[in-house]
């Protein structure tokens, strides 16, 4: 069975939470658990321990899944809030998620970075954010909504001659947009494969030094739209081609 090893969501100590209201709770959301979770896949929420007992774990897993979540802090793409005070980011979930994802680049790990995922991805590789797109890309397109959530969508330009145009062709792309924040600086080797066609923010890139695939991130959630009749992109062709890089491929 293949085993998926996924980057664990935080939820801190909060005095006004009924349940575990003192404690520190890691979790994975249930989309994203049914969506990797498929036929000979054992999903694995990976625990923050400490670095030797993490490296144990992070040794059985066949590749790595990022999902989204909460804020990257400024600092970890060496930058200073532009506003004091907002959009300050989980900096312990950064460093955790950060030594997940160096141990899957230095040992040949295939990646799949979803929405904070996907910023984690182009941090890493010495990339940029927009903290906020609406402060500093007012001519962006409303890219979150808090209501609307998921069914908030917009249309893609597919790169031509890139991986996502190769899967999809010239189908009319249209996904789900759930993010404030995205690539303002593109990170080291990342390759463009595809834009929010009204505004140009970047919303796919790939790993120009690897095969196609087999590191990639998207900005939009692919598995919220999974096993649902929708106009959304079919989430089920881009998780195949993640899976084809791994030890025993399957689907």
């Amino acid at each position: 069975m293949i085993k998926i090893g996924i980057s664990s969501c935080f939820m801190y100590p909060d005095p006004n939470r009924l349940v575990f209201g003192p404690k520190t709770l890691s979790y994975l959301e249930n989309n994203m658990a049914t969506y990797i979770g498929q036929k000979g896949v054992l999903p694995v929420l990976i625990p923050n321990l400490t670095d030797d007992l993490l490296l144990d774990i992070l040794e059985e897993m066949d590749g790595f899944v990022f999902q989204g979540g909460t804020d990257l802090a400024t600092a970890t793409y060496g930058e200073d809030p532009i506003i004091p005070g907002k959009w300050l980011g989980d900096p312990v979930r950064d460093a955790y998620e950060l030594k997940i994802m160096d141990f899957a680049f230095k040992n040949g790990k295939p990646i799949f970075a979803i929405c904070r995922g996907f910023q984690l991805l182009n941090a890493y590789l010495g990339g940029t954010l927009y903290q906020d797109i609406a402060t500093q890309r007012p001519d962006a397109i409303i890219h979150r909504d808090a209501q609307a959530y998921d069914s908030l969508r917009h249309e893609l330009n597919l790169v031509p001659g890139e991986l996502l145009h190769d899967i999809y062709g010239d189908q009319k792309a249209i996904v789900n947009t759930v993010h404030h924040q995205g690539i303002k600086k593109l990170g080291n080797h990342l390759t463009v494969l595809a834009t929010s066609k009204a505004d140009g923010i970047i919303e796919a890139v790939g790993y120009s030094k690897a095969p196609a695939g087999k590191i990639m991130g998207v900005q939009w959630h692919p598995e919220f739209s999974f096993q649902r009749v929708d106009e959304v992109l079919d989430p089920q062709l881009l998780y195949a081609t993640f899976l084809n890089h791994l030890k025993t491929p399957t689907l």
